[in-house]
């Protein structure tokens, strides 16, 4: 709607992970250079962990675009899949049959897939978006995958992609075995107010912009502080920007246009109102703060002390699972000793 009345050729927001936008801030230009250096290695798991919206799906999309000759590439995003599931899933991506298959037998005809491949002179890559949805039991599978080998050299490789909640995952005790291969880590952090300004006038020309000035400074500056650098924020609220722009006949943006999108789309969106309030509180917007910058409303503190104790109650619960999951991995490994011994 708006792309013509901006001279764009595309829309340069959308949603949807399209490798041919790919912007190289650092992390993600390292996150991308771990994953090359992986494939470089032909062995052991690379990890890429972030916040929700800050790019891994389009990491892995665009290493899948400039896949090297040879390479046979599946991906799949992990719902919370058993061992079981998780072999089927593998095998059917690289197009195994698994119907009325036992899973022993879907392992052969994996290894065989694989070893042809191999004789092919080629090799298979599996790319696991979403891992952190995967139970302990079932990331370890994969490493049990890892140990089809032909010359010395695993059959399969696999790249793991997920939120900030796999990094405890993979820490857990019974682990260990998993990261001896792991290769490389990388955790994507949010773009800088610089990278934020260097991403949307990249995705702009990308689509056809001619360059020219359209956004203030304090336009930028204010889309930095609403989306805090996560892309995928950054090109919802873009996308309502331009509109807004095209409906009103903008011809450029001030930090007051921006920041009526940003009034309406602070419901609709991705801010809670609390979350919103605690923004506008820290901007000056609301009645908190002095002429010095200091704050006095006290609900501003106690918004903050709340949010803190929620993300410490998440973490706390969080460790708590893999307590009683290991607690539970201890008793039946107990059980199992007690009637070996007995048997002797």
């Amino acid at each position: 709607m708006y792309e013509n009345y901006y001279g764009l050729t595309s829309k340069p927001f959308q949603l949807t992970p399209d490798p041919s936008f790919f912007f190289g801030s650092k992390w993600h230009k390292r996150a991308m250079s771990y994953l090359q250096y992986g494939l470089s290695q032909a062995e052991g798991f690379i990890v890429i962990t972030g916040d929700i919206g800050t790019g891994k799906t389009t990491i892995a999309n665009s290493l899948l675009h400039d896949m090297q000759e040879g390479i046979v590439a599946a991906q799949i995003v992990s719902p919370k899949l058993s061992p079981d599931e998780l072999v089927k899933m593998v095998a059917s991506k690289f197009n195994v049959p698994v119907k009325g298959s036992t899973k022993s037998d879907i392992l052969n005809d994996l290894e065989a897939f694989l070893m042809a491949l191999h004789n092919q002179g080629k090799r298979a890559l599996l790319l696991v978006d979403e891992a952190q949805n995967l139970p302990l039991e079932t990331i370890e599978e994969l490493r049990m995958l890892s140990n089809f080998q032909a010359a010395g050299k695993p059959l399969l490789q696999s790249f793991l992609l997920g939120q900030e909640e796999l990094q405890p995952i993979l820490r857990a005790p019974n682990m260990e075995q998993f990261r001896q291969r792991i290769v490389a880590s990388c955790h994507l952090a949010p773009l800088t107010d610089v990278e934020c300004q260097g991403y949307i006038e990249y995705r702009m020309q990308h689509a056809g912009w001619d360059g020219r000035a359209l956004f203030s400074t304090e336009a930028y500056d204010r889309i930095f502080q609403f989306t805090h650098g996560i892309p995928r924020k950054i090109n919802a609220l873009m996308d309502r920007i331009l509109l807004f722009g095209f409906l009103e006949e903008l011809e450029t943006f001030d930090e007051d246009a921006v920041e009526s999108v940003i009034k309406e789309v602070s419901d609709e969106m991705f801010l809670p109102e609390k979350q919103a309030q605690t923004q506008a509180k820290a901007k000056g917007i609301l009645d908190g703060a002095t002429e010095d910058g200091q704050i006095k409303d006290v609900e501003y503190y106690k918004t903050m002390l709340t949010e803190l104790v929620d993300a410490l109650d998440n973490a706390i619960s969080h460790k708590i699972k893999l307590t009683r999951y290991i607690d539970r991995l201890l008793q039946k490994k107990y059980k199992t000793y007690v009637r070996l011994k007995s048997d002797d």
